[in-house]
């Protein structure tokens, strides 16, 4: 599994952080950066849930 982040859509609202701050992380200009874009199996309810956050969608899961 790995995170992709559509960078044109972020908004920078944070759910993501707030739900997995271990694999997300807003830099002080409210830009998204991925701590970890491929994180284990047994994160994977996880980060599923903090992608399924995002409130433009601008998260997705490969593989």
């Amino acid at each position: 599994m790995r995170i992709v982040v559509d960078r044109d859509t972020c908004e920078g609202l944070g759910m993501c952080e707030a739900m997995a701050h271990e694999f997300f992380e807003l830099d002080d200009d409210d830009v998204m950066h991925v701590r970890d874009e491929s994180p284990a199996e047994e994160h994977r309810s996880q980060v599923k849930a903090a992608v399924a956050s995002c409130p433009v969608l601008a998260l997705t899961l490969e593989g």
